[in-house]
Formats: C-alpha cells, sequence, structure tokens
C-alpha cells in the first residue's frame, strides 16, 4: 500500500503554544497544488473551526501513525513562502522568544486576489540590465570609501558613517549624500546579478533613495515597501519579489524579510531611528533581522549613518563588523552658541546664532530645528510654576495661539476656568515654545522674510533655494536645494532632560542629521548645551561618542552591552518563569534578574539581563515558560475553560532599562 502523502503545516495563529508543524493528510483533489510554500486552509480539532497556515514541507504518512485531518483547501498555488524565508522567520522568532506566524504577518502580505492573478498571468521579467554609465557612477560614488566595493563582493558585513551633505541626482532632484552612497551600492549589487534590499526609517528616506535610484537603474527593478502602499500594490510588490530575477527592494522596516532572488546586500540606514524597531510580536528590530539574515544568506551587510548607535558600535568592537573609513573626511562646521556677557539668560537664540542666520538669509534658507510641535506645549501656572494639568485625566495643558484656551493633550478637552490646585492660582504662562510659537517669535525678528513650519501637522519635504526660515521638529526637516545656508539648533538642553538611558545617543542623532542638511562650509549653531555629547558634534566623532557610552555601561551591565528581557504577568507565573529559567540555564549564564516588581494591577514585571552567548538557552527557556503558560490558561479544573489566556508576556531585547 502506497504511503499517503502529508503536509507540514504552519498555522498562521497568535497562540504559542501552536507555534509548530502540524501534519495534514493531503487529500488526492489537492495534490498538485500542496507545494511546500503555498497557502492552506486546514482543519483545527481542539477549536472546532478552520484556519489559515502555509506548508513548509511534505512527507510521508509513517505506519502506525494516527488518523491525520486533511487539508480543507489550498488557498493559492503561489509559493509565498519559499524555505530561506522559513528559516529566516524561525530564527528571527527564537532569538526573540516569539513565534514564527508573527514574523511571517510582516513579511507576507495579505493576498489580493486580483493582484496575484494579473501577477500569475504576465511574463515573467527578465533579468535587468544596468547601463555602463551608471555602473561607472557608482563606482565612483563607491570609490570615496576605500573597500567598500571590494567588501560588497565579498558578503562583508560593514559599518560606515555617511558623507554629511546634500547632493544632486541624476533627475535633478537634491538628496542627502548618504542615499546616493546606498543607492550606488545597490546599483553595483544588481550588476552583478544579484538583490539589493535597502531598509530606512520613513518615507522621507525612502523617498531620497528613489530619487537617487531614478535614472540610474531600470524602472521595472524597483520595488516598494512602505505601509502607505494600498494592499494591491504591496502584495504585486511581494510577488516580484518571488520571481527568479534580481531587484532592488526600499522599505520601511518589515522590508528586511523580501524574499528577493540571490540576496546580495541587505543595508540598514540610520539603524538608531526607533521606527526601525518593530512594535509588534514579537518585536524584533531591523537589524536585528538583517543580521540573521546576512548570516543565512551570507550576503553583504552595510550599517550607514550620519551616527553611531552603540549597539553598531558593540558590534564592530567584537569584529563582528567592519569599520570603514573614509578617503577624505569632510564635516560641517559646528559652532557652539552660548549667551554672552550682557545678553538675557534667557535669550533663545544667541547674537551669534542671529547674526549668523541674518547673514545667512541674504544668500538661502536657513534652518532651525526645535524639539517639539504646536504653539506652547507646555504650561506651567503663572505663580507657583508647577505644571498646569487637566482636572479630569491629570494630562498636560497646552496652548494653541496666544490666548487661546488651554487643552488637554491626552483628552483634548478646554480647560476652561483652570484653577492650580496648589496655589489656587487662575493664570498660566507658556514653559515652552514649540514650532509655531518659534515660526511667530522669528518671524517678528526678520521682517519680510518667508517663514516654513515642518511638523508632524505641517510636512514639508523640500524647499527651494530662496531665502526662508525653516522651523522644523527633529525628524522633520524637509531638504533645501543646495543645502541651507545655515542650521540653528534649538532646544539642545530641554532634548537631553529626556529620562532614557540612550538620549544621549538619540540627541547626537537628531543633530547630526539636521548638520548633514547644510551647504558646504554653512555654520551649524548648537544652541547652549555642553559635555560629551556636545563634543563629539562640534568634532564629528560620533563613534568616540558611541565607545564611551558603551564603556560606561559595560559595567552596569546596561544594553547593549547585555540583552535585556520583560517578563510581564502574574507574580505565580513570573516567578515559575524565572525559576524555570533558573533550572534550564546554568546559574554561571541565567544572568540577573530585576525585580518583580508591581506593573499595573495585579500583575508584575521582571527584567532578565543575560550574556549575548547565552541568548539562545535563555529565550528558548521562556519562551518554553510562554507556552507552558498559555497551555495552564486554556484549561480550568477539569477541563473547562479559563476566563484568561496568554497571561505571560514575553519581550526580548528592550533598549533600555526604563520601560
Amino acid at each position: 500500500m502506497t504511503a499517503r502523502p502529508i503536509a507540514r503545516v504552519l498555522l498562521d495563529s497568535p497562540l504559542p503554544q501552536l507555534d509548530r508543524l502540524f501534519d495534514y493528510a493531503i487529500p488526492a483533489e489537492w495534490e498538485a497544488d500542496a507545494q511546500p510554500g503555498v497557502r492552506v486552509r486546514v482543519p483545527l480539532r481542539s477549536a472546532g473551526r478552520v484556519v489559515d497556515g502555509y506548508i513548509v514541507e511534505r512527507g510521508e504518512e509513517e505506519a502506525g501513525d494516527r488518523p491525520l485531518s486533511e487539508l480543507d483547501s489550498v488557498l493559492s498555488p503561489v509559493r509565498v513562502l519559499p524555505d530561506r524565508l522559513y528559516a529566516l522567520a524561525r530564527r528571527a522568532a527564537d532569538r526573540a522568544a516569539g513565534s514564527a506566524s508573527d514574523i511571517l504577518r510582516l513579511a507576507i502580505p495579505k493576498r489580493m486576489v486580483r493582484a496575484e492573478k494579473a501577477w500569475l498571468a504576465a511574463p515573467r521579467p527578465t533579468i535587468p540590465v544596468v547601463d555602463t554609465a551608471a555602473s561607472e557612477w557608482a563606482s565612483g560614488v563607491l570609490a570615496a570609501f576605500p573597500g567598500l566595493a571590494d567588501g560588497l563582493d565579498a558578503g562583508a558585513r560593514l559599518a560606515l558613517e555617511a558623507p554629511a551633505r546634500v547632493v544632486q541626482a541624476a533627475e535633478g532632484a537634491w538628496v542627502g549624500a548618504w542615499a546616493e552612497l546606498l543607492a550606488a551600492a545597490a546599483a553595483a549589487t544588481l550588476a552583478r546579478g544579484r538583490s539589493a534590499i535597502l531598509v530606512v526609517p520613513d518615507h522621507r528616506d525612502q523617498a531620497q533613495l528613489e530619487a537617487a535610484l531614478e535614472g540610474r537603474i531600470p524602472p521595472q527593478a524597483l520595488v516598494r515597501h512602505d505601509a502607505r502602499q494600498s494592499s494591491p500594490s504591496r502584495y504585486a510588490g511581494f510577488l516580484r519579489t518571488l520571481d527568479a530575477a534580481p531587484c532592488i527592494v526600499v522599505g520601511s522596516r518589515s522590508a528586511v524579510y523580501a524574499p528577493v532572488h540571490e540576496p546580495g546586500l541587505i543595508a540598514v540606514w540610520d539603524d538608531g531611528d526607533p521606527l526601525l524597531d518593530e512594535p509588534l510580536s514579537p518585536g524584533v528590530h531591523a537589524r536585528d533581522a538583517a543580521l540573521v539574515r546576512q548570516e543565512l544568506d551570507g550576503c553583504a551587510l552595510l550599517f550607514a549613518a550620519h551616527t553611531r548607535t552603540s549597539d553598531v558600535e558593540r558590534l564592530v568592537g567584537v569584529g563582528w563588523l567592519r569599520d570603514l573609513a573614509p578617503a577624505r573626511r569632510m564635516s560641517p562646521r559646528v559652532v557652539m552658541s552660548a549667551t554672552r556677557e550682557g545678553e538675557s539668560r534667557g535669550a533663545r537664540v544667541p547674537s551669534a546664532a542671529f547674526a549668523a542666520a541674518r547673514e545667512a538669509l541674504a544668500h538661502g534658507p536657513v534652518l532651525v530645528q526645535v524639539a517639539r510641535p504646536g504653539y506652547a506645549p507646555v504650561l506651567v501656572c503663572a505663580e507657583c510654576r508647577r505644571p498646569a494639568r487637566c482636572a479630569h485625566c491629570a494630562g498636560p495643558l497646552k496652548a494653541a495661539r496666544p490666548g487661546a484656551v488651554p487643552e488637554c493633550g491626552w483628552c483634548g478637552r478646554a480647560a476652561n476656568g483652570w484653577t492650580c490646585p496648589h496655589c489656587q492660582s487662575t493664570r498660566v504662562r507658556m514653559a515652552s515654545s514649540g514650532s509655531e510659537r518659534t515660526a511667530d517669535e522669528l518671524g517678528r525678528a526678520f521682517p519680510g522674510v518667508r517663514v516654513i513650519v515642518a511638523d508632524g501637522e505641517h510636512q514639508v519635504l523640500r524647499v527651494d533655494a530662496r531665502p526662508a526660515l525653516v522651523i522644523a521638529t527633529r525628524g522633520a526637516e524637509p531638504i533645501a536645494d543646495g543645502g541651507y545656508r545655515a542650521v540653528i539648533l534649538l532646544d539642545g538642553e530641554r532634548m537631553l532632560l529626556a529620562d532614557d538611558l540612550r538620549i544621549g545617543e538619540s540627541a547626537l542623532r537628531w543633530w547630526m542629521n539636521a548638520a548633514a542638511l547644510s551647504a558646504p562650509g554653512a555654520p551649524v549653531h548648537l544652541v547652549g548645551v555642553t559635555g560629551a555629547v556636545a563634543r563629539a558634534l562640534a568634532t564629528w566623532t560620533p563613534a568616540s561618542y558611541a565607545r564611551s557610552e558603551l564603556s560606561d555601561r559595560t559595567p552596569l551591565r546596561m544594553p547593549p552591552a547585555v540583552r535585556v528581557a520583560v517578563l510581564e504577568g502574574p507574580p505565580q507565573t513570573v516567578a515559575t518563569a524565572l525559576a524555570a529559567l533558573r533550572d534550564a540555564v546554568p546559574e554561571s549564564e541565567a544572568g540577573d534578574v530585576l525585580g518583580p516588581v508591581p506593573h499595573g494591577d495585579e500583575t508584575v514585571r521582571a527584567l532578565v539581563r543575560f550574556d549575548y552567548g547565552a541568548g539562545a538557552r535563555v529565550t528558548e527557556s521562556l519562551r518554553s515558560s510562554v507556552v507552558s503558560d498559555a497551555l495552564r490558561a486554556r484549561k480550568g479544573p477539569r477541563g473547562k475553560a479559563a476566563g484568561s489566556r496568554n497571561t505571560l508576556r514575553v519581550r526580548v531585547d528592550v533598549p533600555d532599562l526604563d520601560l
């Protein structure tokens, strides 16, 4: 008797106990279509319903096995889960103590039938050809970093500080020099017949990369991947990556999982941007996913930024990444601006910065970076100077314009008749200036000069070369044609007051990214900031600052010197998981535990700090505890259903300890 073929299926389910392969018999009607990688629908006995999943592999039914359930249907004959993508999802999930299906939910878009039919009906794309002019351009750009071209060819792991200037792309648009560098690396990779994946934080960076690639590569070789796309467009782009023809994928954090043909390069721009940290379970940072993928695929890996995160610097220090220096070092001209004798100590823009702005406005635009959007994002009592809070939810009050009724920043209620609970005063005063108030103040100081506000509510991507004052919040700075003739960085002291382990790294990144938009020789004024982070900006030595941060954190066992996992749940559940960790991992490798401490209603939180060498054993133990807890919660006494499920929550590789 011939053994029946079976399909080993990964279920698309958030339940941790279902994160394994299940065997299903393949009916004769689905024999041809039920191939590894296709979407299927299968019955789930325990729930009495059908669920979606992916066939990971096929096999044959063994004698003595209990009767198997059969596949309910094959949803599509398209193999959307190649072996290499499943291997990546499995490895990334195991590293983060999560489920492979959660990773695949980020990597594989929802099926769109029309887009799939169009892809099946269309002829398969041919291998794109990069012309000689584009290849020579790419070689010239890469030559700015000796060893970069050879490293890309050899599949090396590299880190570099990108040039801090703006350049004009082939089609005339102005982009950051970093975009031209990554575009050249991708074009050189495509010219060798291999694919490239360029991962960026947001649509602004993606637009610069697309502008840098325009006219350099065949249009059909560029695949966009971002949340702004419609579902059919995103699915169509994903299907294009399945073709046996190389391409260049440009997109946000989940683009790192794109199943491209013959991957030759994965480049991550500005890995310190929080947008690259995946908020959805299991929370794998794009940087970590890129590291895992490079190890599996053997392709080149490039981390580029204007600054340097302590995470990348740790990898450079242990020799996992190779640091590349430019052939010629060029950096903006940074000026430390402070209030001079005779000036008001409350002067927001010192006279030196003010004079630099006045002089620069005769030639072109000037960028002024501020910390927060709005008019007056923080209000305080006019008498006792305590923060003004909403009477309903205790949220901070803010003002939309001068003389306006204060509004709550949390619930949005208008605070009519507000009274200070401490001194009974009914008056408030503005304690900070947002982008709109700064624009109002500088507009009066520079009459006749156009003022442009760029923040979350006023999105501006580009400004022309005419004189203008551009008031932008951090991260929202538009690109100016030819670069800004002066850059003024305000609110630096306020930025550094944030209660965050990495605030120094973050502030340096905000300032360097803004300074990189300046024209050659233009002054960059950092106002009111001193100390190590200010010196790092003035000397343009972000790697040295990252090394000093890492050396300070190492004896304190703070990330990224060690890995950190967070456990949250009922006290007994967390205690059981910690006990299981101590039993599964030797005491010398289990790390140290902080807590548990109360966290919310009837829950506690514990932090586990452990070394990288013990990562696999620690995450395996934590994942086992999550599965065990889910199985216990699934059934109550005598098999009755319990009320709560998945009460233990685990998050690995949190950026700091203050969560």
